[in-house]
């Protein structure tokens, strides 16, 4: 248990590293570096073990809250888009592949048993439950949201709306990582701070053991199929309709034939509603030109290393994004059909913390164009951008570092 060196606080990290996803499950690598101490208590909404991934093993929040109930403690939300997720978008991804289906289809419970069926199934009575109420720990010293995100808050439910942001003016201190949300906060009156995501940080304290995955099995048969780099993408399974995976092949091929590189299809999330590897066949299938690999691990290390290596990174994933801004290359996000008129966390987050002039997002049908618009800006740019957002994070982190050290 993390307790803090001089008070024997325990320090609770909450947030979504409790599924398979790339963003949330680097978040607690990432603070417990930060932070000058071991052995943190990591939490989510379900008790899961994903160090086979390269995450944590992960304590369900009720019992930790319950075995600390009567205890001071400390708590960050580690980040993410923890907003705007609810009970029921939380029990479908952390639900088993066999139950997936149970799980969509318990909408109109949901709808109906509201807070009751959040308890039930997910041991927390939240519209929100990735956002704790204070009174889960009592005793609580510190609560603190760390670089958080939810940029459509305000088209959700009224009692969802009302739940964070009371759960908010209750915390100590309060960052977001897009200028969106915290516009949208800072509207209802709270005091928030403007830091990136923390996934930012991972070549700065990751580089090495990055850079030692390259040795591996699975990133050195990439670099040896593509000693020239090749283009790392990845989309989630909602792309998966045939004219959309049609039209996806067609520009991967095109590109590929222009510039000569590889594509590498990589999963950036294997939870409920992330990436499936069946879209990524149908894709390779429908391509012409032989140059196009799947990269199958899922071990978030590897899939670090497959995009510091690459060319150029094109794909859905927010921190697919990130982790290619973190390691100065060129990047562009992909827009679902369905969404390219709405703001969404990838847009929000491109447009607080990149120059003017590099690539954000592109429609399916340009993402030949926007993949070669971002390979023609200027390497310096891309660097001093990385470096950049080291520094505003370390700076944004200190208030919590000083309060726990």
């Amino acid at each position: 248990m993390q307790r803090d060196a001089s008070t024997g606080i325990p320090t609770v990290l909450f947030g979504a590293f409790d599924r398979h996803n790339f963003g949330d499950l680097l978040f607690p690598h990432v603070m417990a570096r930060m932070l000058p101490r071991s052995d943190l208590l990591f939490a989510g909404l379900a008790g899961r073990d994903l160090r086979a991934h390269g995450g944590h093993k992960v304590r369900a929040l009720a019992q930790v809250a319950a075995s600390l109930r009567d205890r001071p403690v400390n708590v960050i939300h580690a980040g993410g888009e923890l907003l705007t997720c609810d009970a029921w978008e939380a029990a479908v991804m952390l639900s088993r592949p066999e139950k997936m289906q149970e799980a969509i289809a318990s909408l109109a419970d949901w709808r109906q048993g509201g807070l009751s069926w959040a308890r039930a199934r997910l041991g927390v009575a939240a519209w929100a439950p990735y956002t704790l109420a204070r009174e889960s720990f009592p005793q609580a010293v510190h609560v603190f949201y760390n670089a958080v995100g939810g940029v459509d808050l305000d088209e959700r439910d009224p009692a969802m709306r009302a739940e964070v942001l009371a759960k908010l003016k209750a915390a100590d201190d309060i960052s977001t990582r897009d200028r969106q949300t915290k516009a949208l906060l800072d509207a209802s009156g709270l005091a928030t701070r403007l830091i990136p995501d923390p996934a930012v940080m991972v070549a700065e304290l990751f580089g090495k053991r990055i850079r030692q995955c390259a040795a591996h099995s699975a990133i050195s048969r990439i670099l040896d199929a593509f000693p020239e780099r090749y283009i790392a993408v990845q989309f989630s399974a909602d792309f998966g309709d045939d004219e959309t995976l049609c039209e996806i092949a067609a520009q991967l091929d095109r590109i590929a034939t222009s510039s000569g590189l590889g594509v590498v299809l990589f999963r950036a999330g294997a939870a409920p509603w992330h990436d499936d590897l069946t879209c990524y066949r149908r894709v390779l299938a429908r391509m012409r030109v032989p140059s196009a690999k799947i990269f199958s691990s899922l071990n978030i290390w590897d899939i670090c290393a497959l995009i510091a290596y690459s060319r150029v990174y094109c794909g859905s994933s927010l921190h697919g994004r990130i982790v290619a801004m973190a390691f100065a290359l060129p990047r562009v996000n992909l827009c679902h059909p369905a969404r390219t008129r709405l703001a969404t966390k990838q847009t929000a987050f491109a447009t607080t913390w990149e120059e003017a002039g590099v690539s954000t997002a592109v429609e399916v049908p340009k993402i030949a164009e926007g993949i070669c618009d971002a390979l023609a800006v200027d390497r310096a740019r891309l660097q001093h951008t990385a470096e950049d957002l080291v520094t505003r994070y370390r700076q944004g982190f200190d208030p919590i570092r000083a309060k726990l050290c």
